[in-house]
């Protein structure tokens, strides 16, 4: 079944998280996404810590998948012009290099739109293109620092403690998703225009969108501190309340995050514990004998939302996760059969799955070559030999 970018081709020169979640989106949604390496490999490829896995990190295996991959040595003049000639067939062009690394190899988006008027050229940095800032190095880490994100992090913990990372490198994969949805509008607008463009993804301008703390102060012009304290404080003379009971509860063996500021589910437990008002305390000797899974249970029965805190581990084998289709099965040319996670969004009349496993280095070289730009296996030999191109 045709998917919704079936028709789209993008060369995929991202490495790390950033940029390799966000044209991952891409494939998943069925654009055909080539991803351009050196012949030595792309960073991702290779694990910050643990194993390596048929040839790459499990990083790489999450981020790649649907792709394919093509290992050019554009440090060389033919393999530039290998690349220019993928680009003259293609829509879509996204990077994540420092900003002016393309245009010092001869490739920036000056020279793209000359090679081919409608493509879309997506760079993603830290920073910007633009601004005092822009040639500085960043990752998810710095961004999520410079937008508020780390303070707000740490307070949410402890209001007097110092500031924490977020897990899970959220200033990569919400950025991320905010350039593939932009890419997407860029091929609508191209759609009814005919006319390309540069998209410039920064880090840093999306986590900073992404917390709603800063509309706060600026409705307000109070800080984050100064607001903390007023609503500890409205606590304090308007008694526990309904949101008292809400948080990380500890129960037998493990933990739930309870929501509990429901007022239909605040009303049927007050029944169930035959109260008039919420107790905190009672509530955590309510469900100290029960597990993750069964003070869950309970109170999803009592219509208060609510979650066993789940490992990762975990979560595989959640009943509602692999319901859902979350986990699926593919190939992998030297591992075999193995499990991957699914796109997570359900379409009624185009269906997503992940398909295919995340490429070898180089490995759809020959196909793109011979299939898109009419090169004969011998000449694909010729340049694998020169060093021009490379594969695993």
């Amino acid at each position: 079944m045709e998917k919704p970018l079936s028709d789209i081709k993008v060369l995929d020169m991202t490495h790390v998280w950033f940029g390799p979640w966000s044209t991952m989106m891409l494939a998943d949604l069925g654009a055909e996404v080539i991803k351009i390496e050196p012949p030595w490999g792309g960073l991702g490829r290779i694990p910050q810590r643990g194993d390596m896995y048929g040839g790459a990190s499990s990083t790489y295996h999450h981020l790649n998948v649907n792709k394919k991959a093509m290992a050019i040595n554009l440090k060389t003049e033919e393999g530039l012009n290998l690349f220019k000639e993928l680009v003259k067939i293609s829509d879509v062009v996204v990077q994540n290099f420092a900003p002016g690394t393309m245009e010092k190899m001869g490739i920036g988006y000056d020279t793209l739109k000359e090679l081919n008027p409608k493509i879309i050229y997506a760079a993603l940095s830290g920073f910007g293109q633009t601004g005092p800032y822009s040639e500085r190095a960043a990752y998810a880490v710095i961004a999520e620092a410079l937008a508020g994100q780390t303070m707000s992090q740490g307070a949410s913990v402890d209001p007097e403690g110092p500031p924490k990372s977020m897990t899970g490198a959220f200033g990569d994969l919400a950025p991320g998703t905010m350039a593939a949805m932009s890419i997407i509008a860029a091929i609508r607008y191209r759609d009814k225009t005919g006319i390309g463009q540069m998209i410039d993804v920064a880090q840093a301008d999306c986590m900073f969108a992404y917390n709603t703390g800063t509309t706060s102060y600026l409705l307000t012009g109070k800080d984050e501190v100064t607001r903390r304290k007023e609503q500890e404080e409205r606590r304090k003379t308007t008694g526990g309340g309904m949101m008292r009971i809400g948080g990380i509860l500890e129960v037998k063996g493990g933990y739930i995050h309870l929501a509990g500021w429901r007022p239909k589910g605040i009303e049927k437990l007050k029944k169930i514990m035959g109260v008039e008002e919420i107790d905190p305390e009672a509530v955590k000797e309510l469900i100290k004998t029960m597990d993750k899974f069964e003070a869950a249970n309970f109170f999803a029965d009592v219509g208060l939302p609510v979650s066993p805190i789940l490992w990762g581990s975990e979560a595989c084998e959640n009943e509602h996760i692999l319901a859902r289709n979350m986990i699926v099965e593919i190939e992998h040319p030297t591992m075999g059969k193995y499990k991957a996670v699914n796109f997570p969004v359900k379409f009624s009349e185009t269906p997503i799955n992940v398909e295919t496993h995340a490429p070898l280095l180089g490995e759809h070289n020959e196909q793109v070559l011979v299939d898109y730009l009419g090169y004969t296996p011998e000449k694909v030999d010729e340049l694998l030999k020169k060093g021009i191109i490379a594969k695993m």
